[in-house]
């Protein structure tokens, strides 16, 4: 799966469309290539939402229960409702609360920062956010910009 790891909005328009993508605004690339993303983790025997961040890459993630970042918690980090809307083997489902392993850090770990940028991107139709997405790409600058992890090895003649 993508989710959290690439953007699945922001990629240019015309001949490179879904050629070039960003990465989702948590996402990060680790020591072997692989992105991942973070999942705040789940205490088994006390149900209880914890603050340790684990980055998982999309393999791992694929073995556990992850809640969404907008479900419901008590005051002391436990879901209140008996049963989650959760992702699993990369289905959207819900499960009974006891079976989660980890929540989502942020509803918006799934875009990139640009895309975050974009008010009420969820009542948007998918071509006015693509170009929005892109229209912010170009408004706000990388503070440290850096060169893309892969090329296409036709880099050093351009």
């Amino acid at each position: 799966s993508h989710y959290g790891r690439m953007c699945p909005i922001e990629t240019p328009e015309g001949p490179n469309i879904g050629l070039i993508n960003s990465l989702s605004s948590y996402a990060r690339v680790n020591e072997f290539g692989f992105i991942e993303t973070p999942y705040r983790k789940v205490n088994i025997e006390t149900n209880q939402v914890t603050d340790r961040i684990d980055y998982l890459t999309a393999d791992e993630e694929d073995s556990y229960v992850v809640a969404q970042a907008n479900s419901v918690l008590d005051e002391t980090g436990r879901f209140v409702d008996d049963e989650v809307l959760c992702r699993f083997r990369g289905d959207n489902t819900t499960k009974p609360k006891e079976r989660m392993d980890y929540m989502d850090v942020s509803p918006k770990q799934v875009v990139s920062a640009a895309t975050a940028c974009i008010p009420f991107l969820e009542n948007d139709d998918s071509n006015r956010a693509l170009m929005g997405a892109n229209m912010q790409r170009q408004a706000v600058p990388l503070m440290n910009p850096e060169a893309p992890f892969v090329g296409t090895g036709m880099d050093h003649v351009a």
